[in-house]
Order: structure tokens, then C-alpha cells, then sequence
């Protein structure tokens, strides 16, 4: 019984990992933070050594970690880009279909903790995302749930 059950969970991980991921989207403090704080006016900024010492180009990329983050790792497992900072210049075209990130250190999930944004605030950002892509997708195809 032990074996088939092994055998019957390898078999449903192996089905999970063949799906093919669409887009990815990422909320968040700065654990999860890709560099939205970048584009921001604000100190809490990372995009300066140390840094992304450990990150591949090994220069900051205003993650808030050494390397490489939570979201930048499944992305790689998915085998997709990690996705750009929501207020990132280059989020357009074709890259609003891999996702976007609106983790931002100093996020709160209430109104009056979020130090740059709030959470109600990313959840516009997102929908304003929604309403973007669908100039280039039905957003059906956007996000299979």
C-alpha cells in the first residue's frame, strides 16, 4: 500500500511540474521585493552593494536579499523570467505576460502601516495590470487558476 501511495504521489508531482505556467504574479514586503522601491522616493532602497553580491550579475537589482529571491527561484523552476517590478520602465508588451511583481518594502497589508503602499493599493496596480493585458490577452489565458 506504502508503494502505491509512493508511486501514485510521484506520478501526480510529475503531472503538477509538466503544466505550463502563464504569468506570475508576486505581493509583498521586502522579502519578495524585485525593485520596486527603485522608481520610488523613499530610503529604503537596495541598489547599492552589498546587495546583490550573490545575484548572477553580482551588481544590486534592488532586491532586497544577496542574490537571488523566493519568486526569482520558482520562476527558474517554472522555467520563466522572474517578473519586473510593477513600476519598472520595461514592463510593457509582451513582458505584462509573464507577471509582475508589486512586492515594495514598507508594504502593509493594513491602510496605516503601508509606509509606500498599502495593500488595496497593489491590488489597483493590479487590476489597472488586468485591464493592460487585455489589449493583448483574454485574461482567461492570462491566469489559469
Amino acid at each position: 500500500m506504502a508503494i502505491f501511495l509512493l508511486a501514485l504521489a510521484t506520478i501526480s508531482i510529475d503531472v503538477v511540474l509538466q503544466v505550463e505556467a502563464r504569468a506570475l504574479f508576486v505581493f509583498g514586503d521586502s522579502l519578495v521585493d524585485s525593485g520596486n522601491n527603485n522608481y520610488l522616493a523613499t530610503i529604503a532602497r537596495a541598489d547599492s552593494s552589498p546587495y546583490g553580491i550573490d545575484y548572477p550579475s553580482h551588481r544590486p537589482t534592488g532586491r532586497f536579499s544577496n542574490g537571488l529571491n523566493i519568486p526569482d527561484i520558482i520562476s527558474k523552476r517554472i522555467g520563466s523570467e522572474p517578473p519586473l517590478p510593477y513600476l519598472s520602465p520595461e514592463l510593457t508588451g509582451q513582458k505584462l505576460l509573464n507577471g509582475a511583481n508589486f512586492a515594495s518594502a514598507g508594504i502593509g497589508i493594513l491602510n496605516d502601516t503601508g509606509v509606500q503602499f498599502t495593500l488595496l493599493e497593489c491590488l489597483d496596480s493590479f487590476t489597472t495590470l488586468k485591464n493592460i493585458s487585455g489589449e493583448f490577452v483574454l485574461l482567461s489565458d492570462l491566469i489559469r487558476l
